[in-house]
């Protein structure tokens, strides 16, 4: 049975509050779960920000004024405080637009509010250059999961999914697909498989096999920045593969908000009219565009560090999980293809985020930030999502293990406890 709107929206949240706060999604209607689940992300926030050895600690973990400090600080290391602020796009939003433009090699790029109407943008704009309103895209893609049916609901669009396996699909199941398609949208990495990309080779064929059904290419690129590693090309050579991409700042570069939609000069011309119409045209916007300089200033170059030790951090929590008491155990993939990684656990969430902010609060080491169950798979199992960034470049193969094994003692202490509503379960 598929998802009702309902769903679909109640999805929405969790998605933005586990990536956004690295917290799982509070009730809507402000009551008594609402209250709960705001102590509990209040609990977590306290024992992140206090824990002395952590793997990540992005900037919405911080308090406002901690950030407003920082931007204040360092905002004048990428770009003349002493011009004009921005109005309507100008000033540093324009600033920002040609710099991805250049990093990405497009002839033009425009700034976003928010990277799900970017996409829209860009999907609705090509459905009308190719006179097709189908896109192929992945059932796991972003659009599908987390945007509540907007393609079909406000861009008129009919989605077709080349295959279901928890990958990119292949060049030959996108020549096979039965339908015809305007835009095949290619999601890099392919976030709720587990950060899963293809080989280059297999990226470059299923782009062909695109071209060949006369189908134009988009990449779903809000992590395309830290796929340099994986496919041993410049970012420049990825994106030049397909015929426009988005990218965002706030989830690798750890920006306040906002991404951008590189391409032909026409089409960018014809998504900011779009972007007007959707309500993307703000009355300013420097907090965002001063906090995505300083992301492809200072993250940008770091990122290739963060994916070579999130191999070391994945492999030793693999063997630090395996010697433990877990009954079952799997980190996905192995070795990750970017900064970030799945591990699984037979655990029901609310054991498995208990023990997670016991063990910051009791030792000062965060190993594990918020425990999810699956949208499909057996019940009693969950999993959690890491993210190593300069932080976690501190921690040793034997770090990880410790940690991972003492984490096992209190899941197991959690899990013998008798049933209860714990306080920092979903």
């Amino acid at each position: 049975m598929g998802k009702t709107n309902e769903d679909d929206e109640r999805a929405g949240r969790a998605d933005a509050a586990r990536e956004d706060s690295g917290g799982t999604s509070g009730s809507a209607d402000g009551g008594a779960g609402g209250k709960t689940e705001d102590a509990a992300r209040r609990r977590r926030l306290a024992a992140w920000a206090a824990a002395e050895r952590i793997l990540t600690r992005p900037g919405i973990n911080q308090r406002l004024g901690e950030r407003l400090a920082a931007l204040a600080a360092d905002a004048g290391s990428v770009y003349d405080l002493d011009e004009w602020s921005d109005l309507y796009g100008n000033g540093v939003v324009a600033e920002l637009e040609r710099r991805v433009a250049s990093l990405l090699g497009f002839p033009a790029a425009a700034f976003f509010p928010t990277g799900t109407m970017a996409q829209q943008v860009a999907l609705r704009c090509w459905a009308g250059r190719t006179g097709n309103a189908t896109v192929a895209l992945h059932p796991l893609a972003h659009p599908e999961v987390h945007e509540g049916g907007a393609l079909s609901a406000v861009g008129g669009l009919r989605t077709v999914h080349p295959t279901t396996e928890p990958r990119l699909p292949t060049a030959e199941e996108v020549r096979d697909l039965a339908d015809p398609f305007g835009t095949l949208m290619l999601e890099l990495p392919l976030r709720d498989a587990g950060f899963v990309l293809p080989s280059w080779d297999e990226l470059v064929a299923v782009v062909a096999a695109a071209r060949e059904r006369d189908a134009v290419v988009h990449f779903d690129g809000a992590r395309l920045w830290e796929c340099e590693p994986h496919f041993g090309r410049t970012r420049a050579e990825i994106a030049g593969l397909a015929d426009s991409v988005y990218v965002s700042f706030y989830k690798s570069l750890d920006g306040l908000s906002g991404a951008a939609l590189a391409g032909p000069e026409e089409l960018v011309e014809e998504a900011r009219a779009w972007r007007h119409r959707y309500g993307g045209l703000l009355f300013q916007q420097f907090p965002a565009a001063l906090s995505a300089l300083l992301g492809l200033e200072r993250e940008l170059p770091r990122l290739p560090s963060y994916v070579a030790h999130a191999r070391v951090v994945a492999s030793a929590l693999a063997q630090g999980l395996a010697e433990s008491a877990a009954p079952w155990s799997r980190v996905h993939p192995q070795p990750p293809h970017t900064h970030q990684f799945q591990v699984w656990l037979p655990y029901p969430p609310e054991t498995l985020n208990e023990a997670s902010v016991r063990q910051a609060e009791e030792t000062k080491t965060s190993l594990f930030r918020v425990w999810s169950t699956p949208r499909s798979g057996p019940p009693g199992v969950s999993f959690t999502e890491i993210t190593v960034t300069e932080p976690g470049l501190e921690w040793t193969a034997e770090d990880v293990r410790r940690a991972a094994a003492d984490f096992m003692t209190r899941v197991h202490e959690e899990a013998a406890r008798p049933a209860q509503t714990s306080p920092s379960g979903d």
